[in-house]
Protein backbone atom coordinates (compact mmCIF):
# COMPACT_ATOMS: atom_id res chain seq x y z
CA UNK A 1 0.00 0.00 0.00
CA UNK A 2 1.17 3.57 -0.35
CA UNK A 3 1.88 6.45 1.90
CA UNK A 4 -1.48 8.18 2.56
CA UNK A 5 -2.04 11.82 1.52
CA UNK A 6 -2.44 14.51 3.27
CA UNK A 7 -6.22 14.86 2.45
CA UNK A 8 -6.61 11.23 4.13
CA UNK A 9 -5.58 12.37 7.46
CA UNK A 10 -7.26 14.25 10.48
CA UNK A 11 -6.55 17.28 11.42
CA UNK A 12 -3.40 17.51 13.28
CA UNK A 13 -4.04 17.20 17.19
CA UNK A 14 -2.16 20.27 18.77
CA UNK A 15 0.87 19.71 20.95
CA UNK A 16 0.91 19.36 24.62
CA UNK A 17 -2.51 18.48 26.37
CA UNK A 18 -5.80 18.74 24.59
CA UNK A 19 -8.61 21.06 26.28
CA UNK A 20 -12.49 20.64 26.35
CA UNK A 21 -12.74 23.55 23.46
CA UNK A 22 -10.35 20.90 21.24
CA UNK A 23 -12.87 18.41 21.51
CA UNK A 24 -15.22 20.37 19.47
CA UNK A 25 -13.23 19.76 16.01
CA UNK A 26 -13.85 15.75 16.72
CA UNK A 27 -16.08 14.39 13.98
CA UNK A 28 -19.47 13.00 15.16
CA UNK A 29 -18.26 9.23 13.91
CA UNK A 30 -20.39 7.29 16.81
CA UNK A 31 -16.80 6.89 18.50
CA UNK A 32 -16.87 8.54 22.55
CA UNK A 33 -14.40 10.84 23.13
CA UNK A 34 -13.67 11.71 26.29
CA UNK A 35 -10.69 13.76 28.13
CA UNK A 36 -8.78 12.67 31.55
CA UNK A 37 -6.58 15.51 32.53
CA UNK A 38 -5.97 16.79 28.82
CA UNK A 39 -4.96 13.07 27.59
CA UNK A 40 -7.79 11.89 24.91
CA UNK A 41 -9.93 8.80 25.00
CA UNK A 42 -11.40 7.10 22.54
CA UNK A 43 -13.69 4.56 22.94
CA UNK A 44 -15.18 2.16 20.00
CA UNK A 45 -19.39 2.20 19.47
CA UNK A 46 -20.78 0.30 21.98
CA UNK A 47 -22.30 -3.55 21.35
CA UNK A 48 -25.60 -4.68 22.20
CA UNK A 49 -25.54 -6.30 25.51
CA UNK A 50 -23.70 -2.60 26.63
CA UNK A 51 -26.52 -0.86 25.04
CA UNK A 52 -29.20 -2.96 26.37
CA UNK A 53 -27.72 -3.23 30.10
CA UNK A 54 -27.73 0.86 29.55
CA UNK A 55 -31.32 1.38 28.75
CA UNK A 56 -32.69 -1.15 31.38
CA UNK A 57 -30.67 0.45 34.18
CA UNK A 58 -31.49 4.00 33.05
CA UNK A 59 -35.22 3.14 32.96
CA UNK A 60 -35.30 1.45 36.34
CA UNK A 61 -33.11 4.69 38.14
CA UNK A 62 -35.54 6.87 36.45
CA UNK A 63 -38.89 5.12 37.63
CA UNK A 64 -37.74 5.24 41.32
CA UNK A 65 -35.63 8.43 41.39
CA UNK A 66 -37.11 11.55 42.79
CA UNK A 67 -38.63 14.41 41.39
CA UNK A 68 -35.70 16.89 41.22
CA UNK A 69 -33.12 14.16 39.84
CA UNK A 70 -32.29 13.61 36.51
CA UNK A 71 -31.25 10.00 34.96
CA UNK A 72 -29.95 10.25 31.83
CA UNK A 73 -28.22 7.67 29.68
CA UNK A 74 -24.40 8.71 28.03
CA UNK A 75 -23.12 9.82 26.01
CA UNK A 76 -23.39 13.27 27.95
CA UNK A 77 -20.52 15.58 28.76
CA UNK A 78 -18.87 16.27 32.57
CA UNK A 79 -16.97 18.98 32.89
CA UNK A 80 -15.89 18.89 37.04
CA UNK A 81 -13.97 22.16 36.44
CA UNK A 82 -16.47 23.90 34.81
CA UNK A 83 -17.52 24.06 38.51
CA UNK A 84 -14.88 26.49 39.44
CA UNK A 85 -15.66 29.18 36.42
CA UNK A 86 -12.51 27.98 34.05
CA UNK A 87 -13.50 28.03 30.45
CA UNK A 88 -13.38 25.13 28.17
CA UNK A 89 -9.78 26.23 26.57
CA UNK A 90 -8.34 25.92 30.21
CA UNK A 91 -10.55 22.58 31.30
CA UNK A 92 -8.50 19.18 30.40
CA UNK A 93 -11.36 16.70 32.05
CA UNK A 94 -14.42 15.77 30.22
CA UNK A 95 -16.02 12.46 31.15
CA UNK A 96 -19.47 10.82 29.43
CA UNK A 97 -20.48 7.82 31.82
CA UNK A 98 -22.46 5.20 30.05
CA UNK A 99 -25.77 6.73 33.25
CA UNK A 100 -25.39 9.71 35.11
CA UNK A 101 -27.72 10.74 38.18
CA UNK A 102 -27.51 14.11 39.04
CA UNK A 103 -29.87 17.12 40.32
CA UNK A 104 -32.27 18.29 37.59
CA UNK A 105 -30.99 21.99 38.87
CA UNK A 106 -26.78 21.75 38.53
CA UNK A 107 -27.46 20.73 34.25
CA UNK A 108 -27.11 23.21 31.93
CA UNK A 109 -27.90 22.78 28.08
CA UNK A 110 -24.74 21.62 27.31
CA UNK A 111 -23.16 19.71 30.22
CA UNK A 112 -22.91 19.05 34.13
CA UNK A 113 -20.18 21.01 35.92
CA UNK A 114 -18.98 19.19 38.28
CA UNK A 115 -19.39 15.74 39.45
CA UNK A 116 -22.59 13.96 39.13
CA UNK A 117 -24.76 12.19 42.81
CA UNK A 118 -24.23 8.28 40.34
CA UNK A 119 -22.00 7.34 37.67
CA UNK A 120 -22.66 4.42 36.31
CA UNK A 121 -20.16 2.64 33.38
CA UNK A 122 -20.63 -0.33 31.74
CA UNK A 123 -18.47 -2.29 30.50
CA UNK A 124 -17.04 -3.32 27.18
CA UNK A 125 -14.38 -5.73 26.37
CA UNK A 126 -11.78 -3.10 24.80
CA UNK A 127 -12.55 -0.91 27.64
CA UNK A 128 -12.88 -2.64 31.35
CA UNK A 129 -9.34 -1.63 32.12
CA UNK A 130 -9.63 1.66 31.94
CA UNK A 131 -13.47 1.65 32.92
CA UNK A 132 -12.01 -0.06 36.73
CA UNK A 133 -8.75 1.86 37.30
CA UNK A 134 -8.73 5.36 35.70
CA UNK A 135 -12.50 6.32 35.34
CA UNK A 136 -13.18 5.05 38.80
CA UNK A 137 -10.15 7.37 40.10
CA UNK A 138 -11.15 9.94 37.89
CA UNK A 139 -15.12 9.98 39.59
CA UNK A 140 -13.85 9.19 43.21
CA UNK A 141 -11.53 12.59 42.49
CA UNK A 142 -14.32 14.87 41.15
CA UNK A 143 -16.21 13.58 44.19
CA UNK A 144 -19.37 11.58 42.63
CA UNK A 145 -20.68 10.24 45.41
CA UNK A 146 -21.76 7.08 43.88
CA UNK A 147 -19.80 5.05 41.32
CA UNK A 148 -20.94 1.81 40.16
CA UNK A 149 -19.49 -0.66 37.40
CA UNK A 150 -21.45 -3.00 35.55
CA UNK A 151 -20.15 -6.18 33.27
CA UNK A 152 -22.80 -7.10 31.27
CA UNK A 153 -21.47 -10.59 29.90
CA UNK A 154 -21.30 -11.66 33.95
CA UNK A 155 -23.74 -10.20 34.37
CA UNK A 156 -22.51 -8.27 37.49
CA UNK A 157 -22.75 -4.87 39.44
CA UNK A 158 -19.93 -3.28 41.82
CA UNK A 159 -21.56 -0.33 43.56
CA UNK A 160 -18.77 1.94 45.11
CA UNK A 161 -19.57 4.83 47.29
CA UNK A 162 -17.19 7.71 49.26
CA UNK A 163 -16.03 7.32 52.19
CA UNK A 164 -15.68 9.85 55.02
CA UNK A 165 -12.02 10.92 53.52
CA UNK A 166 -12.99 11.09 49.93
CA UNK A 167 -11.75 7.57 48.75
CA UNK A 168 -14.38 4.87 47.33
CA UNK A 169 -14.98 1.68 49.34
CA UNK A 170 -17.03 -1.25 47.59
CA UNK A 171 -20.60 -1.13 49.30
CA UNK A 172 -21.44 -4.15 47.33
CA UNK A 173 -20.92 -6.68 44.42
CA UNK A 174 -23.91 -8.85 42.97
CA UNK A 175 -23.84 -11.16 39.93
CA UNK A 176 -26.66 -13.14 38.19
CA UNK A 177 -29.93 -13.34 40.47
CA UNK A 178 -28.45 -11.23 43.03
CA UNK A 179 -30.39 -8.38 44.51
CA UNK A 180 -28.90 -5.32 44.82
CA UNK A 181 -30.80 -3.10 47.34
CA UNK A 182 -29.78 0.46 48.13
CA UNK A 183 -31.39 3.90 49.68
CA UNK A 184 -28.37 5.94 48.08
CA UNK A 185 -28.79 7.79 46.24
CA UNK A 186 -32.25 7.03 46.68
CA UNK A 187 -33.78 3.62 46.97
CA UNK A 188 -33.86 1.64 44.00
CA UNK A 189 -33.35 -2.55 43.60
CA UNK A 190 -31.02 -4.03 40.76
CA UNK A 191 -30.88 -7.39 40.11
CA UNK A 192 -28.29 -7.70 37.22
CA UNK A 193 -29.94 -10.84 35.18
CA UNK A 194 -32.58 -8.22 34.69
CA UNK A 195 -30.61 -5.67 32.91
CA UNK A 196 -30.18 -7.85 29.73
CA UNK A 197 -34.41 -8.38 29.97
CA UNK A 198 -36.92 -5.32 28.27
CA UNK A 199 -38.87 -6.15 31.50
CA UNK A 200 -38.46 -8.52 34.49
Amino acid sequence: MGSMTATEEHAPLPAGPLTVADLEAFPDDGHRYELLDGVLVVTPAPGFRHQMVVMQLSRRLDETAPAELAVLPGPFAIHPEAADGRPESEQSTELQPDVLVAELAAFTPKDLPGAPLLAVEVLSPSTQLFDRNLKKAAYERIGAAHFWLVDPRVPELHAYALDPYGGYRLVANVRGDEVFVTEVPFPVTIRPSDLLRRRS
